[in-house]
Parts: structure tokens; C-alpha cells; sequence
């Protein structure tokens, strides 16, 4: 190390003149304090001054870092923003249901489930997209039910949101499904079943928010406000659904430049 760099970086642990043994081997472990201090000295003199990271690229295809925009929502069509008293009320209905999931949590997570609820493993993306949505959903079919009348077939619709199942599901598992959920609603149309499971997840998050959470909340709100400028019909229950997502996120979960200007 250069003189000049050693006055901006003052050793820490000088190693000073010391008597040290003709067969000193600094590979074998040191037997005296000097012999460590001197082992490491000589340890940091053969660091090189720059070290390259071999990173394998096929790793970074897999998972690619998205830059999320800070830009807000796209303002509503004339007509279709809801009325401040639309929006407060949604706040306090969410508010409730949020407290009442919290007060009996243990109580519905004690129950069991049916046989055919077979939860997906965290990190299992697709299973979560066909639990939550349903094979017709997930893989775009548009036929309808053969076998009405022999009850629902949940593999084929989706599981709601039951309580019982999102009970179960703790801050990494809402964290992630909900991530899924918005990767699919970035490409795909919106849905009742879509919209349901927003609601339950945005009802699990815990405040304050994490980093991850937060980004993730705002991505919802700017995709829901980017479909509903698409919808022709103000009346279209679709809207209601946009409307409502973007309400929670803005003005519970305090993202107010997202917010809706009431109409």
C-alpha cells in the first residue's frame, strides 16, 4: 500500500518491530499474538487492488430488477372518478374488515380445510396463479361449466379468498402472491376473481409497509387506473371494482398522489 493511501487509511492493529522466529511459516496457524497480526498483514498485501465478480447472466434473465415508476395514476375519464363520500366510506368498510381479520385470525386459521385446498409452496408462481384463478382463467378458456350442477369445481375457478385460507398465509406468502397476482393483471384483463384476491391480500398487509409492499401497492393502482381508462362504460361494474383498488391503496394505505380527485 502506497504511503499517501496509508495517511487516509490508518492501520487499525500496527504491527510493530518484533522479534519473530528464523522458521516462522506464515501458512501455519500463529502461535503468538505477533505472529497473527503479521499473517494478516501479510494476507492483506496480496489482495489485489480490484476484484472482478464473475457473474453468470443466465442468473439474471431469470430475475430481472424492474424500475418502477414514482409517476402517479391516470387521471379517471370524466364520470367515472367516485365522490369523496364514495371513497371514505370504502376506507372505513376496509377498516373493519381488517380489524376483524386481525381480532379472529387464530380462530379461522383453526379450522380446517377441505380436502381439495392444497396450498402452493411460496415460490411457486404459477401454482399460486391457478389456486387464485382457476385453470379456465389461467389458461384463457372461455367454455362454461360442463357439470353445473354438481357443485363448484375450484380447480377449474379458483379458490376465493376464504378466510380460512388467508389466515394461514404470513407476510411473505401475501408479499409474494400478491406480486404474482400484479405480474398476471400487467398482461392479462381484469377479473372478478382477480379483484377478490386484491382485496383479501390488501386486507393481510401489515403497517407500517415494507419497501417491497409499498412499490408493489402503487404498481396496482397505476395498472388499475391504466384498464379503466380503456373501459368504455362508466357504469360497467368493472370500474367499480378499478375504482375501489385504487381508493384503498391511495387513501388507506396513505399514497395520497394517487388518489382519485373526487368527482
Amino acid at each position: 500500500m502506497e504511503p499517501a493511501v496509508e495517511e487516509l487509511m490508518p492501520r487499525l492493529l500496527p504491527v510493530d518491530d518484533c522479534d519473530l522466529s528464523e522458521d516462522f511459516d506464515p501458512t501455519v496457524p500463529p502461535r503468538t499474538p505477533q505472529e497473527y497480526l503479521r499473517r494478516v498483514q501479510i494476507e492483506a498485501a496480496r489482495c489485489p487492488d480490484v476484484v472482478v465478480a464473475q457473474i453468470d447472466p443466465k442468473k439474471l434473465r431469470k430475475k430481472q430488477t424492474v424500475n418502477v415508476s414514482i409517476s402517479g395514476c391516470q387521471p379517471a375519464p370524466e364520470g367515472y372518478s367516485p365522490t369523496l363520500k364514495w371513497q371514505q366510506q370504502q376506507v372505513a368498510n376496509f377498516s373493519a374488515v381488517r380489524q376483524s381479520l386481525n381480532k379472529h385470525r387464530n380462530r379461522w386459521r383453526s379450522q380446517d380445510l377441505d380436502s381439495n385446498v392444497n396450498m402452493p409452496n411460496l415460490e411457486d408462481e404459477e401454482g399460486w396463479k391457478k389456486f387464485c384463478l382457476g385453470e379456465k382463467v389461467y389458461s384463457e378458456i372461455d367454455t362454461e361449466s360442463d357439470n353445473e350442477n354438481l357443485g363448484i369445481d375450484y380447480i377449474k375457478v379458483g379458490f376465493p379468498p376464504l378466510l380460512s385460507i388467508v389466515s394461514r398465509m404470513n407476510q411473505a406468502t401475501v408479499t409474494s402472491v400478491l406480486e404474482y397476482l400484479i405480474s398476471w393483471f400487467g398482461e392479462k384483463k381484469f377479473t372478478p376473481e382477480l379483484g377478490r384476491w386484491f382485496y383479501a391480500l390488501l386486507a393481510c398487509l401489515e403497517k407500517p409497509l415494507l419497501p417491497e409492499a409499498h412499490s408493489l401497492i402503487r404498481q396496482l393502482a397505476r395498472r388499475c387506473s391504466e384498464v379503466r381508462v380503456l373501459e368504455e362504460n362508466k357504469n360497467e361494474e368493472k370500474v367499480s371494482a378499478l375504482n375501489l383498488i385504487i381508493c384503498l391503496v391511495s387513501r388507506y394505505f396513505d399514497q395520497r398522489d394517487l388518489a382519485d380527485e373526487p368527482s
